[in-house]
């Protein structure tokens, strides 16, 4: 496909978007499925231009003076992509092929340098609905809009070296071919700075370290959250909403295949994964207990030193790779996630040993699903208290000295982490511990 088809193509699945709501990869599978003559290279150029129309959707409207998916995807080729006035009027009225020629109104908004955010209210600055506005104020204060503009970036490639199959510097000598570098924050930390816009990231899966099991994709804060489970080697830990595993394998890395470590999620079918996870990343001391095998978790009662809660939550702090989902996300939503981590947190608690830990994590910065959750709890369970995430990440041997400083500007008054990406250029995290009297 040239240009003019491809711009075409995703102004027709921005369109579709904004009609289903369904999630933007689900609209481009269906476009794909129609379109069997796209190939990779088709199919990653427009996914790379709707996923930028949808972090910048509020200051690309504005800078346009229309919020239709030609209009925004017009102003992303122009702003974001930095394609010349002259060259996008030729591509969009090429036939037969292109969108149809520029009309006066957008030509003369897209001979602007670039799309301006000073001055504008904070949800079309920092691109978020408009509906979250006291949501986001809360959590992030007068920084809203400058630390939202952030969340409307592209991500890097992070990567979590696995101390299991390989020293870090030899992975990190493995990553050179895909320009993969240590992040000076953790010491098993690699990244990969994110490409051009119109360009395919690394393809990090298919080099030999990586199916050696030597590297595991995972962003920086996912690894920060799991080191937080400080020094476990030799502890009995269970990890309760485990999911696909991510953190499961991050947490067995630093049990360094010692101990007994428990991976339970009361979806069976998120736990399929994990299976063949485990053994490319060579764990030896996990035990998945399924619920779709009837296997419960009763004979771990009172017997766990850390308990590790990566709770289901609204998914905020995903925007950069995940734009979608904050045009997708409802005030219903945010309700019935908030009462799920209650009756998670519930559930997870009494797990807990004497001088055992609790921790609280979500890839969500709002207060309502992280502070506000464990009041609530603290108040009911007398037997908790806060306790300080940066010390156990130090505890846990994988911190370095920029990483403490780093993480101190992240650190909330009660001792958790608020991990943003205008500190660390990570995903937005929330991670508290808890330590049981």
């Amino acid at each position: 496909m040239k240009t003019p088809g491809r711009l075409s193509a995703a102004i027709e699945i921005l369109t579709d978007f904004d009609r289903r709501r369904v999630p933007l990869k689900t609209a481009m599978a269906d476009w794909a499925r129609g379109n069997r003559y796209a190939g990779a290279k088709d199919r990653a150029w427009i996914s790379g231009l709707c996923l930028d129309v949808l972090r910048k959707k509020n200051s690309l409207g504005a800078a346009m003076g229309d919020d239709s998916p030609r209009a925004l995807a017009l102003g992303a080729m122009r702003f974001l992509w930095a394609v010349s006035l002259e060259d996008l009027g030729e591509i969009v009225a090429e036939e037969p092929h292109g969108a149809g020629a520029l009309s006066d109104d957008e030509g003369a908004r897209l001979s602007a340098e670039a799309h301006v955010t000073q001055g504008q209210a904070a949800h079309i600055a920092g691109d978020f609905p408009e509906w979250m506005a006291p949501h986001i104020t809360r959590a992030l204060g007068d920084e809203a809009a400058a630390i939202m503009s952030a969340f409307a970036a592209r991500a890097d490639v992070d990567l979590r070296l696995n101390t299991l199959k390989a020293d870090p510097e030899k992975s990190l000598k493995a990553l050179k071919t895909v320009k993969g570098e240590a992040i000076p924050i953790l010491t098993t930390a690699a990244r990969i700075v994110a490409p051009d816009p119109a360009e395919r990231a690394p393809a990090v899966t298919i080099i030999p370290a990586y199916n050696k099991g030597w590297l595991e994709v995972q962003d920086l804060g996912s690894q920060i959250a799991a080191a937080a489970a400080g020094v476990i080697k030799g502890a009995q830990v269970l990890d309760y909403c485990a999911g696909g595993g991510g953190k499961t394998l991050a947490l067995a890395a630093l049990m360094e295949n010692t101990g007994q470590l428990y991976a339970y999620d009361n979806d069976a079918r998120r736990l399929k994964p994990l299976f063949h996870r485990t053994k490319r990343a060579g764990v030896r001391n996990l035990q998945v207990r399924s619920p779709a095998g009837g296997e419960g978790l009763d004979d771990l009662e009172g017997k766990m030193d850390v308990v590790f809660v990566d709770a289901p939550c609204t998914g905020t702090g995903t925007w950069r790779r995940r734009p979608d989902t904050k045009w997708r996300l409802t005030e219903a939503q945010l309700a019935r996630r908030i009462d799920e981590q209650d009756k998670v947190l519930g559930e997870a608690a009494p797990y807990v040993k004497p001088r055992g830990r609790l921790v609280w994590v979500t890839c969500s910065f709002l207060k309502e699903e992280n502070e506000d959750r464990l009041s609530a709890f603290l108040a009911d369970h007398s037997e908790f208290s806060m306790s300080s995430v940066i010390e156990q990440i130090a505890a846990s041997g994988t911190l370095t000295d920029d990483g403490r400083t780093a993480l101190e500007q992240c650190a909330t008054p009660d001792g958790a982490l608020r991990l943003t990406p205008d500190k660390l250029r990570a995903d937005g995290f929330y991670v508290a511990v808890m330590v049981k009297a």
